[in-house]
């Protein structure tokens, strides 16, 4: 099997993946913002790195998997003045939200889900470490800046020129050495949340608390840094330049996810374009919304459209539907068994398109078998493709895609379908045509469709329709 190969956005090249210590991976993802409801474009990160720790567990690998929340910020604050509500509420409101997005679309838990304002003391430790080695200053009015002339090193994951860099966007105060300086610490003003420092009282900086964080939990070096591909600048440039002023090595290979986009444009509330995950749920189911946030390559922009995601939930529903229809023949479901093809594209960059192509030749060998009646044939592609499903989160026997209620629904709807088959099959006996064509129609117009096999009538939902 050929090893594992990824991205990293600091060398722009792909190369050969060995953690830091053998067997295991520590990887950070930057979370949500919790300042409104989740879209599409925000949880497609979730999918995204879901999918490369499967990959990683399936690979042998024990993966500490960090994605934090950043539950104190500007926009925070002001969406609190809109909404009327303490800014602490909010931020719990749309956290909670988050949390059920990621759920919906059967994105593990973290392995620690750390809080902004839970890691105030870290913060403050490390603005005190750059204070005392020379790499960030006090502004004299409870503001604290990185100060960029002093970096070895500044912009080497976006490759932009530090001298072509305007004003740093986070603060309008004037106390600044250099204008590119940065904020670390902002002091405490009217109206704002604040927290006790030896600095004055006030409120982290954005980049601070990632830096704290990652190493509060991964230590001065880890694997992998991920997020969005728009985290880029400034967000993990600034935390790289803050955590190795303070002597840490911090990530040693970055991963960025690209948008999710409507028109070319990438979909965010600024523009308006936002498309909600509960709007989006009641399209769509969870498992077929997930399938297609993940079928394009992390890298890639997803253009998004109803069309498309319309299409893609039919073809997952055609696979859905060869999988049951396979369990019926089998009496079993199908195990989870991973094909050559499938690993050596995951090992490729997690080349999803690819791996998908593998899914669709075992589909199309499956139904062929299907038809010739070869339990064999059938069995092995099933086993490969469930195998392939289960990496991708899309696996439809996973229990975390149906509650007991919609377990329960799915057995009283078998058992229901089943006794109108039985009804279809008497009159058949009894040459009653007319009755039996009104079941079989009955059905048809419900979505439910009847084959005839050597073993007897089986049924499916119709690839045209919702589940």
């Amino acid at each position: 099997m050929s090893s594992l190969h990824l991205y990293d956005t600091l060398t722009r090249r792909t190369s050969p993946f060995t953690p830091l210590v053998k067997g295991q991976v520590s990887i950070y993802v930057c979370g949500a913002t919790v300042q409104g409801a989740p879209h599409i474009g925000h949880v497609r990160s979730g999918v995204n790195f879901d999918i490369l720790r499967r990959w990683l567990i399936q690979s042998g690998h024990e993966v500490t998997f960090i994605r934090n929340v950043t539950d104190i910020d500007d926009k925070i604050l002001s969406k609190a003045v809109v909404e009327k509500a303490p800014w602490w509420a909010l931020a719990l409101k749309y956290e909670r939200a988050f949390s059920a997005a990621y759920s919906q679309l059967n994105v593990m838990p973290p392995t620690y889900e750390p809080r902004a304002t839970g890691h105030i003391t870290q913060m403050i430790e490390l603005m005190e470490k750059l204070i005392a080695n020379g790499a960030a200053y006090a502004a004299g009015n409870g503001d604290v800046y990185l100060e960029i002339g002093k970096l070895k090193s500044y912009l080497t994951l976006s490759g932009q020129n530090p001298d072509d860099l305007q004003s740093a966007t986070d603060t309008k105060e004037v106390n600044k050495k250099d204008p590119r300086d940065f904020a670390l610490w902002k002091g405490t003003k009217p109206g704002e949340p604040s927290w006790p420092s030896p600095l004055g009282a006030g409120r982290p900086g954005w980049h601070l608390e990632c830096s704290a964080m990652a190493y509060a939990y991964l230590g001065e070096s880890f694997d992998i840094h991920g997020g969005g591909l728009d985290l880029v600048f400034p967000h993990h440039e600034n935390e790289i330049a803050q955590s190795q002023a303070a002597g840490y090595g911090f990530a040693k290979r970055w991963l960025h996810n690209a948008w999710v986009t409507q028109s070319g444009e990438k979909m965010s509330k600024s523009l308006g374009n936002d498309l909600q995950v509960t709007q989006i749920l009641k399209v769509v189911r969870g498992i077929e919304l997930r399938w297609y946030l993940g079928s394009a390559h992390y890298r890639s922009m997803l253009e998004y459209s109803e069309e498309a995601l319309l299409e893609s939930a039919t073809a997952f529903r055609r696979i859905e539907n060869f999988l049951n229809k396979a369990t019926q023949i089998l009496g079993k479901q199908p195990l989870l068994v991973l094909s050559k093809s499938f690993t050596d594209a995951m090992n490729q960059d997690l080349a999803v398109p690819q791996a998908l192509a593998s899914i669709s030749e075992n589909l199309r060998l499956g139904n062929a078998a299907i038809t010739d009646q070869d339990k064999n044939i059938i069995s092995k592609n099933a086993n490969e493709i469930r195998g392939a499903l289960e990496i991708l989160g899309c696996d439809p026997f996973d229990s975390n895609f149906s509650s007991t209620d919609n377990s329960d629904l799915n057995t009283a709807l078998d058992g229901v379908i089943k006794l109108a088959l039985a009804e279809r099959d008497a009159a058949r006996e009894r040459k009653d045509f007319a009755a039996s064509d009104e079941i079989r129609d009955g059905l048809s117009a419900l979505g439910i469709i009847i084959e005839d096999t050597a073993q007897g009538p089986r049924w499916s939902i119709s690839q045209s329709r919702g589940s």
